[in-house]
This record gives structure tokens, sequence and C-alpha cells, in this order.
């Protein structure tokens, strides 16, 4: 974790509710590091992404899925750090890819679909991620009971280490639910959340588990576009948020038939796409998606 933290002098200001002096302390505060992270496919540069350092051959090998490059882990070769910098020198910040020959390269620096600034329509974006798409989450067969998926949010945040020492960091973490305790496959931690849910995919992709059917993937802050993304090209039938869901990330689940839960807090969730997926507790008798359908604050 040495790499994942930081350690910063502070100055803190604990307000005492006398209105007029407050006692100002000198001290050091655990922060989230964040580093940029360059990958190259073949010593080509493809990306740059903003991370907290840690995991990230995982990292490149689920953004690298997440991108549509590749499918399965036989078309990765290798994953190495690489020197860079004017310099040359080695930083950890450079991770080189290798691809099997005839995986083809992208034509682009990075795919159309998945930047924010590229101009393009909704409509595009779903209509380039189903192109893409090689999974097909609408045809699982995961039914998963309410109150399981319910807890998973607590059980997340247990098993959250870095954000237990600094308080900023995201996270993703894939469950498989069955008749016992959900079973917390994989939990991974960064500043960014797109970060977090490709150290998750690029996990699985490494341990040979993709597509990755059965299981939900739970993450700590809001559902985007790009995450329902992420799920889908992973082969995940369910993506659950404690916060809420986009208007796209609503239409891209509808249209690749996974699975969109948001405002997920324990006792309550919203249900916005796929729905049929989702069962009821079997000693409640009341719906709890229509008990609790009202935004939560």
């Amino acid at each position: 974790m040495a790499r994942m933290t930081q350690r910063r002098k502070i100055h803190r200001f604990q307000l005492d509710g006398s209105g007029t002096e407050y006692p100002v302390r000198f001290k050091e505060d655990v922060v989230a590091a964040e580093e940029p992270l360059e990958i190259r496919l073949g010593g080509r540069s493809f990306a740059v992404t903003m991370r907290t350092p840690g995991d990230d051959f995982d990292l490149v090998a689920g953004f690298l899925v997440s991108e549509g490059v590749i499918r399965d882990g036989s078309e990765l070769v290798s994953l190495r750090f690489c020197a860079g910098g004017p310099d040359d020198v080695q930083t950890f910040n450079v991770v080189d890819a290798q691809l099997r020959p005839d995986v083809p390269l992208p034509e682009t620096m990075r795919h159309v679909y998945t930047s924010s600034s590229c101009g393009i329509c909704g409509t595009e974006s779903i209509e380039a991620v189903r192109k893409t798409l090689h999974c097909n989450p609408s045809a699982d067969p995961l039914r998963v009971p309410v109150d399981a998926l319910a807890a998973l949010p607590e059980k997340l945040r247990e098993a959250q280490a870095v954000f237990d020492k600094t308080g900023g960091v995201h996270a993703a973490g894939l469950f498989r639910l069955g008749d016992g305790e959900p079973e917390l496959l994989c939990l991974r931690e960064d500043v960014g959340r797109h970060n977090a849910v490709d150290k998750a995919v690029g996990w699985a992709l490494r341990q040979g588990l993709l597509p990755l059917r059965g299981t939900v993937l739970q993450v700590s802050g809001r559902a985007s576009f790009e995450l329902v993304q992420k799920a889908a090209l992973a082969g995940i039938p369910v993506l659950s948020a404690v916060s809420a869901p986009s208007s796209l990330a609503i239409d891209l689940a509808v249209e690749t038939g996974l699975t969109l839960v948001g405002f997920s807090r324990g006792h309550s969730l919203n249900a916005y796409a796929g729905r049929d997926r989702l069962e009821r507790p079997r000693a409640v008798t009341e719906d709890p998606l229509q008990a609790g359908a009202g935004r939560q604050s």
C-alpha cells in the first residue's frame, strides 16, 4: 500500500463553538496517491489515465477489455513496466502491453465512444458499444434476491483498506451470489471509479474468468455510461451503485440487457433496468422495490 497512499502536513482547524477562536493543530494526514499511467501497445502510446498506483497490470488489462481491444486473456501476451519521461527513468508509470500478433491494434489513440469530449450524441455512443459487444448480458440466467443485493455496499465498505486510511478512493467489487453469504471475488480501489472497475475486470481477465457470467459488480459511487459500458463488455449481468445512475447509463443498460441498480443503501434500492432479474426475499411479502421506489437522499 506504500505507493497507494502518501502523507502530507496539514493545518487542522477545530471548531469549538465559541465563535471567536478556534484551536489549530499541525499534523500529518494520509491521502490517496494519484499519478499518471501511460498505457502503450507494443511500444506505441495508446492512452494516459490518472490513477492510484497499485494493481497497474490489472488496470491496463481491464482498460483494454473496456476499450474493446481484447476479449480474453489469450490475446494479452505480456505486461511490463517501461522507463519513461524526458530522462528515460523507471517511474513505474508506464506499462507496455504486448498483444497476440493476430489482434488488430486500434486505429486511433483511444476509441472515440469512451471520450467525454468527442461531441458525439448518446445514440451514437450506445451504437458504438453495441457493435463492440461480444457478450450478451441479457442471456445470463442469474437471479438476485434483493436483500442479498442490498447487503453488498456494506460488504464492499468493510473490505476497503485504502479508504479506511484516506477516505479518498472509490471501490469496485465483484461478487458471486449463492445460497449462502455473497462471495467477494475481487475488490479494487482507486481515485477514479472507472479505474477501480478496470482493475477488477483486469483481474478477472488475468484469472481466465471472462466473461463474468453470474456475477454482480458493486461500486461505491454513481453509475455512469462508462461503468455500464465496462460491465457489459466484461459480460457482467448486474451493476449496483450506492448513488445515482445517469440517463445514458440507463439507456445503455436497457440496450444491453444489463440490470442496473442505484441508491443501494442496505435498506432499499432502485432498479432502473433489468427488474426481472431481481427476486423478492422469501420471507417478505411486500415488494421492497416498490416500498423503496422513491428517490433516496
